[in-house]
């Protein structure tokens, strides 16, 4: 039987929700990861350290006994954000920001209106080492929400990078070649987060058919030549830019099977076995530890894993739904197989 041995993996962006929802999914991500990077959107949005830290406190009293995960935690970027906050930030160690333009996604209503605006804040993030993490979209009517990245690429992206030269920033969740060939020609300050589910369909899997709500999430699938283009850019010469972060983003299964669904793909539960898949069908399995395990931790100024986790050539059955609070979830993949399983 195959095996595949590897340092423990981070999750570099990963939607952990708050209450019973916490409760619920926490576990899935604790099993596999090591640490994970946990995005602010709450509601009310995490926007001061205080907010992060009883977060923080909220997380890891939910995590199974015993369990080593750490939460690495962020701030919500708002019109509101000043210099001494990321002074503050920086000495709690509040990683970094995340970039929410107003209305992008879920629970971005707080988000900024205007980042040009934000200069002084982004040079002071640059200053304090405080990473800036892009959800990387206009949300201007004009734009066709399939072009809402490359657009956000040439009207904020360039120009940020050229005025704050040494910021660091992560272009969170990748979806497009655009974005593959930009952060390949950056500097090295410039690295992107990808999920399982752009790695692994376009937007036939959400549209062909009939709309597939559980396929639905911001920045929405892409054509098949965007697909290609990201696994080769996590296996290609400049792959050690990119890294593991699943967006693994839960809602209940009654929030997604209505009128107005909701955007997300819950992936933590069988994360790693997904990318497994990605890089054994590009035949790179031996990128999978640098993309999982290394190029996250390096760009975070943060050491490896110490512990390793063990991937099997076995399939495993992925359930229909999952309990979520009193409401169920339905993972990525349901009722389907994933390729490869966890020895745990």
């Amino acid at each position: 039987m195959q095996t595949l041995t590897i340092i423990q993996p981070d999750d570099m962006h990963l939607h952990l929700r708050d209450g019973d929802a916490l409760q619920a999914v926490v576990p899935y991500s604790a099993r596999q990861m090591g640490r994970a990077v946990i995005m602010p959107n709450l509601k009310p949005p995490v926007v001061s350290v205080a907010d992060a830290l009883a977060y923080k406190a909220r997380i890891l009293a939910a995590l199974p006994a015993g369990s080593t995960f750490e939460p690495l935690m962020t701030l919500y970027l708002t019109d509101k954000t000043t210099p001494e906050l990321v002074r503050e930030a920086k000495a709690a160690g509040i990683v970094a920001f995340k970039l929410y333009p107003a209305g992008a996604t879920t629970n971005s209503d707080s988000g900024v209106t205007d980042l040009f605006k934000l200069i002084p804040v982004l040079e002071e993030m640059a200053a304090q080492g405080v990473l800036l993490l892009v959800h990387g979209e206009v949300t201007d009517a004009d734009i066709d929400i399939f072009d809402r990245e490359a657009a956000f690429i040439e009207r904020i992206m360039k120009p940020v990078l050229a005025k704050v030269p040494d910021l660091k920033v992560v272009f969170e969740h990748i979806t497009t070649a655009e974005a593959a060939r930009l952060v390949q020609e950056a500097g090295e300050n410039v690295a992107a987060s990808v999920t399982p589910q752009h790695l692994l369909l376009n937007r036939n899997d959400l549209l062909v058919g009939g709309v597939r709500p559980h396929h639905f999430c911001l920045p929405v699938l892409k054509r098949e030549t965007h697909r290609q283009a990201l696994v080769a850019a996590v296996t290609g010469d400049k792959a050690h830019k990119f890294f593991l972060g699943t967006d693994s983003a839960p809602h209940a299964r009654s929030a997604k099977e209505n009128a107005c669904g909701c955007a997300g793909m819950f992936s933590a539960a069988t994360a790693i076995e997904l990318y497994a898949e990605v890089f054994e069908q590009a035949g790179a399995l031996d990128k999978l530890e640098a993309f999982a395990s290394k190029n996250g931790a390096r760009f975070y100024g943060l050491p490896e894993n110490t512990r390793t986790l063990t991937l099997i050539k076995q399939p495993q059955s992925v359930p229909e739904s999952v309990a979520y609070g009193s409401d169920t979830l339905v993972p990525m993949r349901a009722g389907g197989e994933v390729a490869w399983s966890v020895q745990y």
